[in-house]
């Protein structure tokens, strides 16, 4: 799987860019998980490396592309860089469109937004039903975001879902960027604690929210850090992707 070696401004740059240019992309917020998801499912392989843009959330993906010379490499860290692309949003007047989790954490997590970018412009949101959406209910979804004037449209589901989602509307969704960022909606809405950032320099993270979540965390951490160690022992090479 290709990884861009990123900084926070280059990134927030980059969708700046794309934003001006009124051009459709999608953004991967790549952690170790996303690695290993990709491992064992060749279609998520083919959709992540064709994302415009996948970001080192996790530390060890900043370490390994480090040591293949890639020294202003940092971590670029999905909810961090969701407040970020929101402040350089406030700024130029890019509508915003929340997608994913509850209608309950949409209105917190949007009202903590507003909060802190008094002027953010928000085109809507949606939660969408814990099922898999026909093709029909897809496209209502699709029709709704264009019509809302959105430019930026945030995805808070989880691997692979959010990805897959972002690749088959991607064409659909005319002249935004797509930026599946996961666990930021709850995070920014308050419903789960983030690491202490010390946690997340020495790349503990995973332990802190194993902690906070060990019966629904525990397979992706323990089992799939593991794997993830073992294929990149074996792996003569790990792909960079520029843009």
């Amino acid at each position: 799987m290709k990884v861009n070696p990123l900084t926070y401004s280059f990134a927030v740059n980059q969708i700046e860019q794309w934003l001006k240019e009124k051009t459709s992309r999608f953004v991967s917020i790549a952690a170790v998980n996303n690695i290993v998801c990709a491992l064992r499912d060749p279609q998520l392989m083919q959709i992540e490396n064709t994302a415009d843009m996948v970001t080192t959330d996790g530390m060890p993906l900043v370490w390994i592309l480090k040591s293949r010379g890639h020294k202003d490499c940092e971590r670029v860290y999905g909810p961090t860089l969701m407040l970020k692309i929101l402040k350089m949003a406030e700024r130029e007047q890019f509508p915003s469109f929340f997608y994913g989790c509850t209608d309950e954490i949409l209105v917190t997590l949007t009202n903590n937004l507003k909060s802190q970018f008094p002027k953010l412009r928000v085109a809507g949101t949606f939660a969408p039903p814990y099922r898999t959406l026909s093709e029909e209910e897809n496209n209502r979804i699709v029709d709704h975001i264009n019509l809302s004037g959105a430019r930026l449209v945030w995805v808070g589901l989880s691997t692979p879902k959010q990805e897959q989602w972002m690749y088959y509307n991607k064409n659909k969704i005319k002249n935004c960027v797509l930026l599946g960022v996961g666990a930021a909606f709850l995070f920014h809405a308050g419903k789960v604690k983030q690491a202490p950032a010390i946690l997340q320099k020495l790349g503990l993270e995973w332990l802190f929210r194993l902690t906070m979540e060990p019966r629904r965390l525990w397979r992706r951490y323990i089992w799939g850090n593991f794997y993830f160690i073992w294929k990149l022992i074996l792996s003569k090479e790990f792909f960079v992707k520029t843009l």
